[in-house]
């Protein structure tokens, strides 16, 4: 907007940026909803507004089903969009390797080891990729609708198993997958939030320069 000074451009150019993200996004949906045999309707890969004011990125038609399945067809975007992040930060942008080096030699000789792949050819398509993906991964409200029963359910079935004495059959059987499962989300979240974090004070500070050079503001409605 500090830019074009035109809604329309600025959210095209918005959308532009996000694209291979939003591709993602509905994508996952619709191979979600087709393995799980739920009728699909229009998929949409174009911006629009909605009554709220929000911006609505991309959009996948299914319909209605049991809330088991549409809560896996809104989980879907963050399923695959965290595989992507971990596979694009872990092999393509390095951290797997820089945290091993970390580990046996220090961290000095993980930040020289980073230079390496830095300077390499493709950093900067992986970056904005695991960038693009990160950010429009997460489920929309739309897509959260089904998890509160769906989370009751399972946790009523979760305390009625702990009341039948099933407690120590899952710390045995349950917990290091559950663990596992923990760990992963927890290498996704923080591959986001560094890439996410590399890149605020750069857009803030462009944010304020240009406002400074325009001499305009952008203020939420």
């Amino acid at each position: 907007m500090l830019i074009t000074r035109r809604v329309d451009l600025s959210v095209v150019l918005y959308s532009l940026l996000f694209f291979p993200g939003v591709v993602l996004h509905e994508a996952s949906h619709y191979i979600m909803a087709r393995l799980l045999r739920v009728p699909t309707g229009r998929i949409s890969l174009i911006p629009q507004t909605t009554s709220d004011g929000k911006l609505q990125m991309g959009s996948v038609e299914t319909g209605h089903v049991d809330w088991f399945r549409d809560a896996a067809i809104g989980m879907a975007p963050l399923l695959a969009g965290g595989l992507a992040v971990a596979y694009i930060g872990l092999m393509k942008l390095g951290l797997l390797e820089l945290w091993h080096v970390a580990q046996e030699l220090g961290a000095s000789a993980a930040w020289d080891a980073a230079s390496a792949f830095y300077t390499s050819a493709d950093f900067w398509l992986w970056f904005y990729l695991a960038f693009a993906i990160s950010s429009t991964m997460f489920p929309s409200s739309s897509d959260r609708r089904a998890w509160l029963p769906v989370v009751a359910i399972l946790f009523l079935l979760l305390t009625i198993a702990l009341i039948l004495g099933a407690g120590s059959w899952m710390m045995e059987n349950l917990a290091q997958p559950f663990n596992r499962t923990l760990l992963a989300v927890d290498v996704v979240f923080a591959i986001s939030l560094g890439i996410h974090l590399l890149l605020f004070i750069p857009a803030i500070a462009t944010r304020l320069l240009l406002s400074r050079l325009t001499g305009y503001k952008i203020v939420a409605g």
